[in-house]
């Protein structure tokens, strides 16, 4: 792969945006450009658009399952034989340390796409309904699942080719045809998967890839009139926007927004190791994750102790060079969303005590690198317990009792995801099932897996990603009754 050229994929060639245009692709740990991507046009939105509603409607690609397969199998190996240039660049645009690509920015989701390619041939895609005499007619019933047709699958900057390839694998293995639309700050991570479906069968149009820095062009793929659904990970803000444009002609919308999660430390619990494992992850991507638990709970006459834990834990987590593998976290994206979370941490100040960090990281000669920062004694009602900042922030704040730390965790417009720990597992289990959220972790227990579905309540979004609720996203249910002999 060659990172001095970067192309689009519409209707099956690797192609330049409309007149050559392009623009700069900026490493956010050296504050240089890396190199360029395609800057796509509406001409170019509207051709790779009809292109899809073309190899949906012409192509076998929504009725042969077999041959879905084994193309996502194909597509699977040619990534494998791309990682480690794709890990490179995916590093080297999003400031993602590698050890964290390793696991799940980019070797992950590569391994990821075998789920569904393993899952459709064994789908029940059709099943029968017993014979039953309706209106006096005696009636056969086949309920069928069909492609939802094609999406729009658009993807944000924090981990966005493992976003890629969990819209992709999804939607095409549902039959659909997809025109996928990166982040304007992380192009490369759909070019080069561009380049890796152009080496498959997988036939003229049915994947799409376009790249763009102009928010009015992108827009269009949230309003064409031949898009059957899109697909949107990113802010809520922008996920109102994409729903009031699907209104018109009422397309199908599935939604994974922002967050706010609460990690729940019961009075019960081993108090370092949950505070430690709870804490520490905010520092994960620079916080740039929105199932992060950057809301700390603790029992309010634990705040004191809960807070120096959390400060030596976070405090000696190593950030940096993202290159370098002995770094777990690295800068955040772009020079607007490091001075927005400077701006939160000011904010913080004078709502909660400060910790820990509290700025910029001087350290550093570039890049847009920000102090891992915790505050303790926050009020929950307050903006930095109540808004997503998407950077290295930790707020702890203070319940009562069990049912207190229900009622805290759950004021917030978002639910995304969340975490209890407690030393009776009941208990804390019992916890967990009253939380509003989409995913909860019990003691350390992972739910972030290909065969597990994701998604939120609430302002966190509509609909899943992975497990059988990921690929039924994208069908639709159809009845056929017809007389019984």
């Amino acid at each position: 792969m060659d990172l001095d050229v970067q192309q689009m994929l519409i209707d099956g060639d690797l192609v330049a945006a409309e007149g050559g245009r392009e623009y700069d692709n900026v490493n956010p740990a050296t504050e240089q450009v890396v190199g360029t991507a395609p800057d796509a046009s509406v001409a170019d939105v509207d051709r790779a658009v009809t292109a899809a509603r073309r190899a949906f409607e012409q192509s076998r690609w929504s009725t042969d399952v077999d041959f879905r397969r084994d193309c996502l199998l194909q597509l699977q190996a040619q990534l494998r034989k791309d990682v480690e240039t794709i890990r490179a660049a995916h590093t080297a645009e999003t400031g993602m340390p590698v050890g964290l690509a390793h696991a799940i920015g980019v070797d992950g989701p590569i391994e990821n796409l075998s789920y569904y390619a393993d899952l459709i041939p064994n789908y029940e895609w059709q099943r029968e309904i017993p014979v039953k005499t309706v209106f006096g007619t005696p009636s056969r019933r086949v309920v069928r699942k069909e492609a939802a047709g094609v999406v729009s699958a658009i993807t944000p900057w924090n981990y966005p080719f493992q976003l890629n390839i969990t819209k992709i694998a999804a939607s095409l293995a549902a039959g659909c045809t997809v025109v996928l639309k990166p982040a304007p700050e992380t192009p490369w991570s759909g070019t080069l998967l561009a380049a890796a479906a152009a080496q498959t069968d997988i036939p003229a149009g049915v994947l799409n890839v376009i790249t763009t820095s102009d928010n009015a062009v992108a827009e269009l793929l949230t309003s064409h009139a031949e898009v059957d659904q899109i697909t949107f990970t990113g802010s809520t803000a922008t996920g109102r926007r994409i729903m009031r444009n699907a209104a018109d002609t009422i397309k199908r919308v599935s939604l994974e927004l922002g967050g706010k999660s609460a990690a729940i430390v019961l009075e019960d619990a081993d108090l370092a190791a949950s505070v430690g494992a709870a804490a520490g992850t905010i520092c994960m991507h620079a916080g740039q994750g929105c199932a992060l638990p950057t809301r700390l709970l603790v029992p309010r006459h634990l705040m004191d102790r809960a807070a120096e834990i959390a400060a030596a834990v976070v405090g000696s987590i190593p950030y940096g060079d993202p290159t370098d593998m002995g770094n777990l976290m690295g800068p955040l994206i772009t020079q607007r969303q490091y001075e927005r979370v400077l701006e939160y941490i000011e904010i913080g100040k004078q709502e909660g005590r400060l910790v820990l960090g509290g700025g910029r990281a001087t350290q550093f000669d570039q890049g847009w690198f920000v102090q891992p920062t915790v505050f303790a004694d926050v009020p929950n009602l307050s903006r930095i317990a109540q808004e997503e900042i998407f950077g290295p922030v930790l707020a702890i704040v203070p319940f009562d009792d069990d049912d207190d730390a229900v009622r805290v965790a759950n004021e917030s417009p978002f639910g995304l995801s969340g975490a209890v720990f407690g030393g009776d597992l009941d208990r804390a289990m019992r916890v967990a099932a009253r939380l509003r959220t989409g995913t909860i972790s019990v003691n350390g227990g992972q739910f972030f897996d290909p065969e597990t579905p994701f998604g939120g309540y609430k302002q966190s979004g509509l609909g899943r990603e992975w497990g059988p609720e990921g690929l039924e996203d994208y069908l639709e249910t159809k009845t056929i009754g017809y007389p019984a002999p």
